[in-house]
């Protein structure tokens, strides 16, 4: 029993906890036909989702939601503490005597799912003073005054940027402290605001004072809360005296308690400031017209097919989206005629707006899904927006163009609905191993110092390769056409042998063999035939790794030809043998020398691949990047944006690009993502995470643009010439004409046959080398410097027919779209082309190239 009694208790708890974040302020009782308000107080401002309960019968609702917020600021010794809330109002009307009831409302905080308590009012026919359950906090009680702190000490201003606007134009409301004294803590609470819609801006909580001087005196000022209200209604609206509850910390001259080393010279003072009220005129609306979307402001209008073909039963997604500067949040949805023969669902809508001095900022997404379910080519008429323009006093009409849709046969199979919503993936962590960099501001390639070294190479070789010219093809055709015709003129030889055999001449038969023997080596080896004997032979193949059996093998074939040739017995049969002996040997000869020189090959081939591992060790960057990796990790994105552009001006790097494009992705700031993942990308073309997150950025873009297709190949061959930096190729390019020449330099000077071979095999080699090093760091500098494609940074960008304001629209465009710069010779504006053929010109502070 007694564990079902505490099982209970902590269910209440956990219920009472919740019922804490969600508090409602409504009439017990009202009268028939009376308006009263009902607000929902919500005790966080990360509300995702707000649903107001079911309405019974002889309640209807007049106006609603409003919404607004509250934070509640402490300032104490220097240190900032809040709480905060936000509320939804809505106001109602009673239609019969009674009992009326408002269901609980369903709110989603942080993917939390909260309910209200239910609101119960009884609805009279008579008279009644309607009390709207106001919360007031207790600390809202005056406080008493003291002397020590003056008016002049201590004082609140309260400014609006405009004080006189028209219906549903934003206008900013600013609190600034001014101070003499050392605050120690603020409390402060939203106006009451009636007749706006108000959205509090959000300052930073760790508040900075700074000095500004009032007539003649200099006080400690900070900006302490501001507000963006839309009035609702025309007329004069009042902003009412604000209380500010502050504690003023002094310091007293002479305290007893000093002399013992007891801080006892500090004194708190309590003093309430109020801030005055304001008017603000505000001017109705001219007649409006009847499809005025309550938008006030200036704006933009575009809409777009997700597809341009279909099959029939496939759902398609209409984007119409509004863009610009103004009552965003407030305006009505557009009204997109369906045609028929098509099954429409709700319309999806997605807010991408941020809130400044002049209004909401952004653009407004509306997705509509259809579901086409007769055949042949469709239109769908255009799509109108009316608002009220601030700058031209006038209402403007926009209107998208006409849009053509082809719906085919369907072939039996069909799309779930709800695979059009965009994939709920997340992007992929940081590359957090260190990463190779590129130092732009010292580069070498195409310095100063580049180019001398270059030239003294190539002077250094050119000269070599003139003045030593003859001896160049000399020993050139010596080593070559000897070493390499050695086989086929010993073969030759004997075959004039055999045709000596065969007629019986026995010593002019030997001695040809004998002088096809020796004339190998000397050809095999560059050696005169009179430097040549018994006993150094072996000494001189051994030069040449041949070895030891092969080397015994071939003198046993000269001793054998001495020996025949005066041998008595079969003469004929002692002629065969010897040739063949001598034949044998030549070959298994023939074939060591082969082996040893593919054996030299492999070592080059080696040496070459130490040689690039080692150059491109030299890319490994020694700015670590742990401590901003860490930030990252911690959620301090902002920091850690700041600590990927500075380590970003030290050397590029495709990993410094990534991390901060996923910086970019937390902080909700897709297109400065979208352009900091395609600058990784051209540094790391076949990276598969950089590509996975760059694609998952730009799905959250507005603009529905198809990439221009690359092939394979291309790709590849931008992942080879971007595998190392600019710098590491010409370092390598330099280091392989260094060995060119000194290649070229053993092979005009040096004696040596082995030495004389490997550079000859060297010398070109390398020199193909350092050409292919120099082309890829000519073609990567090429990647990085170029601007031939660019990504819109504006919200809204207008694309205009000629580089002038007054220009006529061409088509918009939003922020996020790649797009191809075609001309950037001018200041002011930059000409470009879209994948479709589309193109005009956008301000240049609207584009920032890749």
């Amino acid at each position: 029993m007694k564990r079902y009694i505490i099982l209970s208790l902590c269910l209440i708890c956990v219920c009472l906890l919740q019922a804490q974040r969600v508090k409602v302020n409504a009439p017990k009782q009202v009268t028939v036909g009376e308006e009263f308000q009902v607000e929902y107080v919500i005790y966080t401002q990360d509300v995702r989702r707000f649903q107001l309960g079911k309405l019974s019968g002889g309640l209807e609702k007049v106006f609603g939601p409003a919404t607004s917020s509250q934070s509640n600021f402490q300032f104490i010794d220097g240190h900032a503490s809040s709480s905060s809330s936000c509320s939804f109002t809505y106001v109602f009307i009673a239609k019969k005597k009674g009992s009326v009831t408002i269901g609980p409302a369903r709110i989603s905080v942080n993917d939390q799912e909260f309910a209200s308590t239910p609101v119960k009012i009884t609805v009279t026919s008579g008279s009644h003073n309607s009390n709207s359950g106001g919360y007031y906090d207790t600390r809202n009680e005056p406080r008493v005054e003291t002397s020590k702190v003056s008016a002049n000490d201590l004082f609140v201003k309260v400014s609006a940027n405009k004080t006189t606007i028209y219906e549903q134009e934003p206008v900013l409301l600013t609190y600034k402290v001014y101070t003499t004294k050392k605050l120690r803590q603020i409390i402060d609470k939203i106006p009451e605001l009636d007749g706006f819609h108000v959205q509090e801006v959000h300052l930073p909580q760790q508040k900075a004072f700074h000095e500004e001087k009032v007539g003649k005196r200099l006080y400690k000022c900070v900006t302490w809360s501001q507000y963006v209200m839309y009035p609702q209604m025309s007329g004069v609206l009042r902003v009412p005296p604000l209380t500010f509850h502050c504690m003023i910390q002094e310091t007293n001259s002479f305290s007893p308690f000093d002399a013992f080393g007891i801080d006892g010279g500090n004194i708190v003072y309590k003093k309430d400031v109020v801030a005055p009220g304001l008017s603000i005129k505000v001017l109705p609306l001219p007649m409006r017209p009847t499809d005025f979307s309550g938008g006030v402001g200036h704006f933009n209008l575009t809409a777009q097919l997700d597809k341009k073909e279909v099959k029939s039963g496939n759902p398609v997604t209409i984007r119409v989206v509004v863009s610009g500067t103004g009552n965003l949040k407030l305006i009505k949805k557009p009204i997109i005629q369906i045609p028929k023969g098509f099954e429409a669902y709700d319309i999806k809508i997605t807010d991408n707006t941020k809130l400044t001095d002049k209004g909401a900022n952004g653009n407004m997404v509306y997705d509509q899904v259809v579901i086409p379910r007769q055949e042949g080519l469709v239109a769908i008429p255009p799509i109108r927006f009316c608002y009220y323009d601030l700058a031209q006093k006038k209402y403007i009409t926009l209107q998208t163009a006409s849009m053509e849709l082809m719906v085919s046969r369907a072939d039996g199979t069909s799309k779930d609905i709800l695979s059009v919503d965009l994939p709920n993936e997340d992007i992929l962590p940081l590359k957090e191993a260190e990463c190779s960099c590129e130092d732009v501001g010292s580069s070498f390639f195409g310095s100063v110092t580049y180019y001398l070294i270059l030239f003294l190479l190539l002077g250094t070789g050119g000269f070599l390769s003139f003045f030593y010219r003859n001896r160049f093809v000399h020993r050139v055709d010596r080593l070559v056409k000897r070493g390499e015709n050695a086989s086929r003129i010993a073969f030759t030889r004997l075959q004039a042998a055999e045709k000596l055999m065969l007629m019986k001449k026995n010593m002019d038969f030997y001695d040809e063999v004998l002088q096809t023997l020796w004339g190998y080596v000397s050809d095999k080896l560059n050696l005169p035939v009179e430097s040549l004997s018994r006993d150094n032979l072996s000494e001189q193949f051994s030069k040449v790794n041949v070895s030891e059996e092969i080397i015994e093998k071939y003198i046993s074939a000269i001793d054998e030809c001495e020996f025949e040739r005066y041998a008595p017995g079969d003469e004929n049969g002692n002629m065969e043998r010897t040739l063949a002996v001598a034949k044998e040997a030549i070959v298994d000869m023939e074939d060591e020398m082969k082996k040893m020189k593919s054996s030299v090959k492999n070592v080059f081939r080696f040496l070459f691949l130490v040689t690039c591992l080692s150059i491109s060790s030299l890319s490994l960057s020694a700015q670590p990047k742990v401590c901003v990796d860490s930030l990252y990790q911690q959620g301090h994105y902002k920091q850690a944006v700041k600590g990927y552009e500075r380590l970003l001006v030290q050397g590029r790097s495709a990993a410094l690009y990534y991390n901060l494009g996923n910086s970019y992705y937390r902080l909700g700031n897709i297109p400065r993502a979208i352009l900091s993942y395609e600058r990784a990308q051209r540094l790391a073309p076949s990276d598969e995470d950089i590509r996975f997150n760059l694609q998952l950025a730009q799905s959250k873009t507005v603009d529905n643009l198809t990439p221009e297709p690359e092939m394979f190949l291309v790709t590849w061959y931008k992942s080879l010439i971007c595998s190392m930096s600019v710098d590491n190729w010409a370092y390598l390019s330099l280091v392989c004409l260094l060995v060119s020449l000194f290649a070229l330099t053993i092979y005009l000077f040096v004696e040596k046959e082995l030495l004389m071979k490997m550079s000859r095999f060297v010398l070109p080699i390398f020199f193909i080398f350092f050409i292919i090093c120099t082309l890829f760091a000519i073609q990567q500098d090429y990647l990085l410097k170029s601007a031939s494609h660019g990504i819109i940074m504006s919200t809204s960008s207008i694309v205009r027919k000629t580089p002038d304001v007054k220009s006529p629209e061409a088509f918009v465009l939003h922020e996020g779209s790649k797009v191809r710069i075609t001309d950037d010779s001018m200041s002011q504006w930059t000409e470009i082309t879209l994948t479709d053929g589309r193109q005009g010109w956008v301000k240049s502070s609207d584009i920032e190239a890749i």
